[in-house]
């Protein structure tokens, strides 16, 4: 069945669904692009009221593991030695760790590039062409191969939006780190790295 999600506006949300019903191998799914909020500005119709769904099983076997990565066990590829780019999708102020709203400690992991979620949309909150964000996410990442990468944020649903990005714009592999920032920064004997950070400037780490 082709699934297809969507949020208020921006897709944030929708990504995440996104990403997780591929991870469980349902690959029939897209975003809205505008979300609802676009759906209804074109006057297109919308109801009220619950709808129900019959329940369906999913396939372990179908799962594909190697799409995360978890700071605990790490990845396959971190075993062989292969380094990764980190790239926070938070906004540009909380990965520099000026502010923080959510989490105790303030800041970003060690090494890791900012590439603000929002930066994926123009002006009417719509995604980017694949060739404009080819072009963004070059400033961002510079010439790391997309299976190289490795996308966090606060909890882990903005990151998917750039997950999702990443895929619009042909650079297919990339990896979520779901526990993102507030399980990193729960941790005090893990390193924490503040300042600017500038776009493209990100170190590659050994994740």
């Amino acid at each position: 069945m082709q699934v297809v999600a969507y949020d208020q506006d921006n897709g944030m949300f929708a990504s995440r669904l996104w990403w997780l019903l591929r991870w469980l191998g349902h690959d029939a799914v897209a975003v809205l692009d505008g979300g609802f909020a676009k759906w209804t500005a074109e006057g297109r119709p919308a109801a009220s009221g619950e709808t129900g769904a019959s329940a369906a099983r999913v396939r372990s076997d179908r799962r594909a593991p190697d799409m995360a990565v978890d700071v605990a066990r790490r990845s396959p590829h971190a075993r062989r030695g292969r380094d990764w780019r980190l790239v926070d999708a938070r906004a540009p102020e909380r990965y520099r760790g000026d502010t923080e709203p959510i989490d105790k400690v303030a800041g970003h992991i060690p090494g890791a590039t900012n590439h603000f979620f929002q930066w994926n949309l123009d002006e009417h909150g719509l995604f980017r062409t694949p060739e404009e964000l080819r072009a963004q996410m070059q400033a961002s990442l510079g010439d790391v191969p997309a299976d190289q990468i490795v996308c966090y944020c606060g909890s882990g649903v903005t990151a998917c939006h750039n997950l999702l990005a990443l895929e619009h714009a042909g650079l297919t592999g990339a990896k979520l780190y779901a526990g993102s920032w507030s399980e990193w920064s729960s941790d005090p004997t893990r390193p924490v790295e503040k300042g600017k950070g500038m776009r493209g400037s990100g170190n590659r780490v050994i994740w």
